[in-house]
């Protein structure tokens, strides 16, 4: 697992994997036409989807590993790295994996909107798991991708393949949303974790010290990833991660505003704002007043 084997382009995954390059841009791998082998690190250089049908290993992703399930989907986005720890042994890829170029979307709508699809930038082990019947709607999409990818090239190719793909993402939006709701067991407790999370936060000297906390640390602290994170808090209760830690901040300075003996400068600097102004600014907007305002009226 201590070699990555870098893949930049379609051409040079497709020959690893003993596939045809139909096209420079994307291809559906039929992964069990790979040679039997061992576990690596391998790197990126386009948008990957992995649909594995086999038990082959610990998929290995940053720093977690991952009991990698049949019938799961896993999002890579450019540049990332991610493999299979099988310890060893020598095993027989099974699945699919549907890869493409990010040229393949310049010009296009998808193009300019690939990344409100955050599931690209979630860890492994937030990873889509399939029913059977979403599976055949998946394995559907990667059908019409090859048929296109199989038919003689012409001035509707490129507008078809790209639709089918926005289409396998819209789709897989809504399969992460019931999943949110399905696993809930998982993810029990996550928003009332993270009011806690907040409400230590602001209790100790950290505001100060490191400023507002982002969405990235928060994430980091309750152990998932911020797109995931984000995408669930907004689930659950309808705001954005940052919205809620907006909220939260507003909840903390109406407390402390009634303590005279500290001015707004004060109040905002222990609250981790960089200068008074933005305090002051994001108040008026939550609030309709300005901090000194609310303090006098009330």
């Amino acid at each position: 697992m201590d070699n990555i084997r870098r893949f930049e382009t379609i051409h040079d995954y497709n020959i690893f994997n003993n596939n045809e390059t139909r096209h420079p841009l994307i291809s559906v791998v039929d992964l069990s036409k790979a040679h039997p082998r061992q576990g690596s690190r391998m790197y990126f250089g386009f948008y990957t989807i992995f649909l594995k049908e086999v038990k082959c290993g610990d998929l290995v992703y940053g720093r977690n590993i991952y009991d990698y399930q049949e019938g799961t989907l896993v999002f890579l986005a450019p540049g990332q790295v991610a493999g299979v720890n099988s310890r060893g042994e020598t095993y027989q890829p099974r699945g699919y994996a549907l890869v493409f170029h990010p040229d393949l979307l310049h010009s296009t709508t998808l193009g300019k909107q690939i990344r409100a699809y955050t599931f690209f930038s979630y860890q492994s082990n937030e990873a889509l798991h399939l029913s059977e019947r979403e599976k055949h709607i998946v394995l559907d999409c990667f059908s019409k991708i090859e048929y296109e990818l199989e038919h003689a090239i012409d001035k509707h190719s490129k507008k078809l393949i790209v639709s089918t793909i926005e289409l396998f993402l819209n789709y897989c939006t809504r399969f992460y949303e019931r999943q949110f709701i399905t696993r809930e067991k998982v993810h029990h407790g996550m928003v009332e974790r993270f009011e806690a999370l907040l409400n230590e936060y602001f209790l100790s000297d950290k505001p100060a010290i490191i400023g507002l906390p982002t969405v990235a640390y928060c994430a980091n602290a309750l152990n998932i990833s911020p797109g995931y994170f984000g995408d669930l808090i907004k689930k659950e209760t309808g705001k954005s991660a940052q919205e809620y830690m907006q909220l939260k901040v507003i909840e903390v300075a109406k407390e402390r505003i009634f303590d005279i003996s500290k001015s707004v400068s004060q109040i905002a600097d222990e609250l981790g704002f960089k200068y008074p102004q933005h305090f002051t600014r994001l108040f008026k907007q939550r609030v309709g007043q300005t901090p000194q305002a609310y303090r006098t009226l009330n």
